[in-house]
């Protein structure tokens, strides 16, 4: 089957074939990492998302391996600003980390199965726990923009689940829990680390919608009355995966803009996106004192 770089839905990446697809980038991801034997058993994974890529300042200056999306095949380019589109490799705290510098979402034509191609691959090469971000707004009328929020737990309105299809047995059960999804451990942690950072942290429910359009005030009415205190179009498919295949996850996400009922104007993706620098700073400060006591 030939490499396509932009995709349609439904993609007919099942099975054998999303197997084979995981363990062709994991082994093209190796490569490359092996050219540093100090990047080349990474444990711990960090996804960014719009506008964070300043989180890459976790990373010690050296040693430092970019690799673009476009460089490692299978794996799909976003389009989308606020996203780098790049894998980097380095020393977080000084143990081997991999950043996933901007995704590609589903609303760009990519199934949940393309759009967590690369993490997968990345979670075969020996990461054991996962750090997710995002930028959300804030359907909890108490968040404000350049909150950081800890995500407690979340809820999938997306229309799609990346587990579909025949198992990958080898990577992960066929039946998943995810009750207790978000480590509670890790939590507890950042916790710590935010107070340690002098770094305000909020508390909340991440609910994951499939975009690309902003939320109708009634769909913002919705949210809040099911419980969510923060809406964005990605990682929770990610989350999926990393359980999948036995990872602890965290998770934060930067309110970037007020997603209430209530308020005023329109949000923007450029809104979005100026609130990144911001969120990144305190994120980093939070991360800096965590990732030293993640396995």
């Amino acid at each position: 089957m030939g490499e396509v770089r932009r995709g349609a839905l439904p993609d007919g990446l099942y099975g054998a074939e999303l197997e084979r697809r995981i363990a062709a980038t994991a082994s093209a991801v190796r490569k490359r990492l092996s050219a540093d034997p100090r990047l080349a058993e990474p444990g711990v994974g960090f996804v960014l998302g719009s506008g964070l890529g300043g989180v890459a300042d976790l990373l010690d200056p050296e040693p430092r391996l970019r690799i673009g999306y476009g460089e490692i095949p299978n794996v799909p380019d976003s389009e989308v600003a606020g996203h780098a589109g790049e894998l980097i490799a380095g020393l977080a705290g000084g143990r081997p980390a991999l950043l996933l510098s901007g995704r590609a979402h589903p609303y760009e034509g990519w199934s949940h199965r393309q759009a967590t191609l690369l993490l997968r691959a990345c979670l075969t090469l020996g990461i054991g726990t996962v750090v997710l971000t995002n930028a959300a707004g804030g359907v909890n009328p108490e968040l404000e923009p350049g909150d950081v929020m800890l995500i407690a737990d979340s809820i999938n309105l997306s229309g799609e689940n990346a587990l579909v299809g025949p198992n990958l047995d080898t990577l992960g059960p066929r039946f998943l829990p995810m009750a207790d999804a978000f480590d509670a451990e890790l939590r507890s942690a950042a916790r710590e680390a935010a107070r340690r950072a002098g770094v305000p942290l909020r508390e909340g429910v991440y609910v994951m919608l499939a975009g690309p359009s902003y939320e109708t005030r009634a769909e913002l009415r919705m949210l809040r009355t099911l419980g969510a205190d923060a809406v964005g179009m990605s990682t929770v498919h990610e989350l999926l995966v990393a359980r999948h295949q036995g990872a602890r996850v965290v998770g934060f996400s930067l309110i970037t803009n007020k997603a209430t009922p209530e308020m005023e104007g329109e949000v923007t993706h450029e809104e979005v996106l100026q609130m990144g620098p911001v969120g990144a700073s305190r994120l980093v400060g939070i991360l800096r004192e965590l990732v030293p006591g993640l396995a």
